[in-house]
């Protein structure tokens, strides 16, 4: 055994990294990595489920990070503080990017691995997530009946219905653009943030004078920041789709949802819309 070999089989005794702990670990006392570890639990013995598992979950963190971080830039740009409203973005792009990248353990699933552990989940199905509600409800796509399914768990629902009766991103973000000096319409500006936003003619304007304009100016590089945002967000949509599709085709779904069908629909649901429509016109 020569000299290196032998150092790293006996690491000097006061090594920071093998001197005992008082208690847990600082690591696990930050991270409380030893809680996340252990809220996995298979129903079966199907091979492919923990990979179901833990896909699920981790994608639980990625939209709670992401829920963070809009929330950041939308208090941000009521503020006018858009430097910190764009950072915030940022970092909700890469956190989607990672979010996208979580579908690989379960992504080409067959309808007989699926089925090895299908029905061990009763009537649970990722619709029903209320972080990613969350998530559509700070994009603007509001739905009362979706808020209406948590109300069996007060705090779930009340924190739900906050995000509800809010303002969302894209409504501070027009706001933001108004006070900035584009003409945003008022019926925009003053519309009922608990319903659904639409598309607007005058917003699809407003993007137009943006897009037609300098193109290094800030409003600009905002906008290409919200298309990626939104092009991220209609891509974890489609894959979403893509998987359910290559496991269970076209059968409905576990909660009784259209299955298929209904992750269809709301993938073609266009993400700020306006700046979709005005890449034609410029």
């Amino acid at each position: 055994m020569n000299n290196s070999t032998s150092a790293l089989a006996d690491p000097v005794t006061d090594d920071p990294l093998t001197r005992p702990f008082a208690g847990a670990s600082p690591y696990d006392t930050y991270v409380h990595a030893s809680v996340l570890n252990t809220l996995q639990h298979p129903l079966t013995e199907a091979p492919d489920e923990m990979g179901f598992l833990v896909t699920t979950q981790v994608m639980e963190l990625w939209f709670t990070l992401i829920a963070h971080e809009w929330r950041t830039a939308r208090t941000a740009f009521a503020k006018d503080e858009a430097h910190t409203a764009t950072e915030a973005l940022v970092r909700s792009r890469r956190a989607l990017t990672a979010l996208n990248g979580a579908w690989a353990p379960i992504a080409a699933l067959t309808p007989a691995q699926f089925n090895g552990f299908r029905a061990a989940f009763g009537k649970a199905s990722g619709f029903q997530s209320a972080m990613y509600r969350h998530l559509e409800f700070l994009l603007g796509d509001k739905s009362a009946g979706l808020l209406r399914a948590h109300r069996g768990d007060p705090a779930v629902h009340e924190a739900l219905a906050e995000t509800y009766r809010e303002p969302s991103l894209y409504d501070e973000v027009l706001a933001y653009l108004h006070r900035q000096g584009l003409p945003v319409p008022r019926h925009v500006r003053e519309r009922d943030v608990t319903t659904p936003y639409t598309s607007d003619p005058g917003v699809v304007e407003v993007w137009r004078r943006v897009y037609a304009g300098p193109q290094h100016h800030p409003h600009l590089a905002l906008g290409e920041l919200l298309t990626d945002i939104a092009e991220l967000v209609t891509r974890w949509r489609s894959e979403h789709v893509l998987v359910v599709r290559r496991a269970m085709g076209a059968r409905p779904g576990s909660a009784g949802s259209a299955g298929l069908a209904w992750l269809e629909r709301r993938a073609a649901r266009p993400v700020f819309p306006e700046l979709w429509e005005v890449r034609g016109d410029v």
